[in-house]
């Protein structure tokens, strides 16, 4: 075949020039295809195309290079595995929890985040604030015609309100309003502030109520000191804990040590009067129409009428040791804190009458006891104890002891002898229960105690009553008219004893 005739195929392409073996080999081809390749390079990996943005220059030699590169892939697939767990923890719910502090990367550093996954704060679009910072000009207005907004705009008060809730104080939880476009009213606004304000005050009245009153164990800094002072000083060895708590006061047990004008016992009990005043507000009846307190009373201010009550208490007691009542013995007073001697034995305290178990024996002398000690307390303390009851009456070696006086009055108080009969009353009602048929009724308990024989009749309660009140009444007039000073005194710091006044 012809070789200069025609391919039926078409022009054939010109045969490529031969290159010989050593052309191949050469060093300068190589070196010139591998720059070319270089200025060429085939990007795969996205860490790879965030490194290629930067400055630095793109060393796949460098270790620390290499490990940046792969610390950024972890922290992308860390990231894509807590939106997914985000997404599945929310689910279809309104309000949702975001877990955008716990992201390795940044929203805006990360160049696959697609436009939905960008929390809005990254965007320009913040309803909390602008662009830039909005000042109301003079006129108070801004545009004009239809489009003339005033400072007074509900939408931009609104958010203005929202914005405003950042300046509350830190303990005001006012909540998360991310991604909501919150408007507060004038109306709300000014609402949540007075609460805020409110609950600020609020929070420092309990701090201070907290640092000077006394809590629940009655030791505040304050009396804590006082208690330290009565250790260092020696009259205390030492402070054991508490044994009682009541609404007035707390009881603490302590090892008596030594005092100059008289011994202390073994072993002592602290009785703290609780120094915050919501206890006593009902209490003032008690010692403010008491004559030996009265002109006192009226000078003081709350705080320090609670001193008055642990005095009043210390003289109470004074009186029933002179009358040879068993008592607790009085060692030191000490603003509101009594000393006294400890009913018990080995840091174990009384029972209370209510809580021991008396045989039928043991109960009817106990109820004999008990009246005799009311009778000494009346003709010869002249007091009332005013909150007797199984509570405040303890049964140690075979007898009954009297304790907590501090609300105790004399029968001139124009109330006392209704508190007389409420402790006839407890006391009758009680020893019934345990099953003392010795034990008297509340009319005859009372005219046994008092002997004021005020007819029984047909024990009709509120009849009985009017007869005390009308009794007490005549004595208030009687001792308004005369004085106390005109009656004999049945000891040398008591009042004038309780008689009826003759019918004219």
């Amino acid at each position: 075949m012809d070789p200069t005739a025609k391919s039926p195929w078409g022009s054939v392409a010109p045969a490529a020039p031969a290159c010989s073996l050593t052309d191949v080999m050469s060093e300068q081809l190589a070196r010139q295809m591998e720059e070319e390749s270089d200025a060429f390079p085939a990007l795969t990996d996205p860490a790879a195309d965030l490194l290629l943005l930067s400055d630095e220059v793109s060393d796949t030699t460098s270790d620390l290079m290499l490990a940046k590169m792969l610390q950024m892939q972890f922290d992308r697939e860390f990231d894509d595995q807590l939106r997914r767990e985000e997404k599945k923890f929310n689910g279809d719910s309104k309000v949702s929890i975001s877990f955008e502090n716990y992201r390795m990367v940044h929203p805006y550093e990360d160049s696959d985040s697609s436009e939905d996954e960008v929390d809005w704060q990254d965007t320009r679009h913040d309803p909390y604030r602008a662009e830039k910072p909005q000042t109301t000009p003079r006129r108070g207005f801004t545009g004009k015609g239809k489009n003339i907004t005033t400072k007074h705009d509900e939408v931009t008060c609104g958010r203005k309100n929202t914005a405003r809730m950042d300046n509350f104080a830190p303990e005001v939880h006012v909540g998360d309003g991310l991604g909501m476009d919150l408007k507060l009213s004038n109306q709300v606004f000014n609402s949540l502030k007075q609460h805020c304000y409110s609950e600020q005050r609020r929070s420092a009245r309990l701090h201070e109520k907290k640092e000077h009153s006394t809590a629940e164990q009655a030791v505040d800094p304050r009396t804590r000191l006082l208690m330290y002072k009565m250790v260092s000083a020696g009259v205390l060895e030492n402070i054991n804990g508490c044994i009682s708590t009541g609404k007035e006061s707390v009881v603490f047990h302590a090892n008596g040590g030594s005092l100059e004008e008289q011994p202390v016992p073994d072993e002592v009990v602290l009785k703290v009067f609780k120094t915050t005043l919501n206890e006593f507000k009902n209490r003032d009846r008690y010692i403010k129409d008491d004559y030996r307190f009265k002109d006192r009373f009226s000078k003081l201010n709350p705080r320090k009428v609670i001193r008055l009550w642990a005095e009043k208490e210390m003289h109470n007691l004074t009186r029933m040791k002179k009358a040879e009542i068993p008592c607790p013995e009085v060692v030191l007073l000490k603003k509101h804190i009594l000393v006294m001697s400890f009913i018990g034995q080995d840091h174990v305290p009384a029972p209370k009458l209510k809580d021991v178990t008396l045989g039928s024996e043991d109960m009817k002398n106990a109820f004999y006891q008990v009246l005799h000690l009311m009778q000494l307390m009346y003709q010869e303390c002249n007091l009332v104890h005013a909150d007797l009851s199984e509570y405040n009456m303890l049964w140690h070696d075979g007898k009954v002891w009297l304790i907590d006086v501090s609300q105790s009055i004399e029968p001139t108080h124009p109330h006392g002898l209704e508190f007389l009969f409420r402790d006839c009353r407890n006391v009758s009602t009680f020893f019934q229960k345990r099953g003392v048929s010795e034990a008297m009724s509340v009319y005859e308990l009372f005219n046994a105690v008092s002997g004021l024989n005020i007819p029984v009749g047909a024990e009709d309660e509120a009849e009985f009553m009017s007869e005390i009140v009308a009794l007490e009444k005549r004595n208030e007039d009687h001792v308004q008219k005369r004085g106390k000073k005109t009656f004999p005194v049945a000891c040398e710091d008591a009042g004038p004893p309780l008689k009826p006044d003759a019918d004219d």
